[in-house]
């Protein structure tokens, strides 16, 4: 089984990782985490949701064993500050907030996904600044919103046309801007590391199991731990604490960890925690 999260050497850190990186403007995220990649000499790495080339912001990316996980962020939820640009004089830009709430989308054509129209929920829309024909927009919302889509369709509803101008996500489920790490502290803190200086890399490298805080988690036994990493779902008897789940639905995606607070695994709960026997978490990704 994986030390304890606190335990590890830099070795056993990168190889089950997460940086909370601040993506620059110009690379796409397919070339800034294959340069995280080989930065830090990990033979995998995997980011939390695509950004454009010139969108800056909240990229993490998973290293390692870690990227096993990388089905946590399908669902995660996103915030962005955006620039709207409008195309005329608006005074009042009291219509947005009815975007609040579902909408419809369509993919935009050059989208790596199939262009139909789906539903996505603005769980919160706020104007920060408004001058002239700009407009500066908080926006927090459903994984796999398109933004530039959404600038475009509250021109409408303001009747002037729109575009998005400056993109930046803040936040990632659960991580933000408040720790993000750039290139060059990555960069400097590898430079540090090879030099026999281990503070640094520690400091933006965070262990893998900081992605999954968001989610509800059950601990269970070292010995139904070795069975979990040889396939098998968790048992009844192996389970040790299931608090954060005595509420959760049916189905619902968990995290399982050793009382050392070490991952095991991601599933879906499928029974009843405090059963004497049957199964109580089916096993989706082995992560150890």
């Amino acid at each position: 089984m994986r030390a304890a999260p606190t335990d590890r050497d830099v070795d056993e850190l990168l190889s089950f990782g997460v940086v909370n990186l601040d993506k620059p403007p110009g690379p796409s995220a397919h070339q800034v985490v294959a340069w995280l990649r080989d930065r830090l000499g990990v033979d995998r790495a995997a980011h939390a949701g695509t950004l454009d080339p010139k969108v800056t912001g909240c990229l993490p990316v998973l290293t390692g064993d870690a990227t096993r996980m990388a089905q946590v962020f399908d669902a995660s939820d996103k915030a962005y500050i955006a620039v709207l640009e409008l195309h005329g004089h608006a005074e009042d830009l009291d219509v947005l907030s009815a975007f609040e709430g579902p909408i419809l989308q369509k993919p935009p054509r050059k989208s790596a996904v199939k262009r139909r129209l789906r539903t996505r929920a603005i769980h919160r829309l706020d104007v920060l600044e408004h001058e002239d024909r700009r407009a500066l927009l908080r926006v927090e919302c459903e994984s796999g919103t398109y933004i530039r889509k959404l600038c475009h369709d509250l021109g409408l509803a303001v009747g002037t046309g729109a575009h998005m101008g400056d993109l930046r996500r803040v936040e990632t489920v659960p991580f933000d801007d408040t720790d993000l790490v750039t290139m060059h502290d990555l960069t400097d803190a590898m430079a540090f590391y090879e030099d026999g200086d281990e503070d640094p890399i520690r400091e933006v490298v965070a262990p893998g199991e900081r992605a999954l805080t968001h989610l509800p988690s059950v601990t269970i036994a070292p010995n139904a731990a070795r069975e979990v990493a040889n396939g098998a779902p968790v048992y009844a008897p192996g389970v040790i604490d299931a608090e954060e789940v005595e509420d959760a639905e049916q189905g619902t995606l968990l995290a399982c960890y050793t009382p050392n607070g070490a991952a095991v695994c991601l599933g879906r709960l499928v029974g009843d925690p405090d059963a004497e026997s049957g199964t109580v978490v089916d096993t989706e990704r082995v992560l150890v």
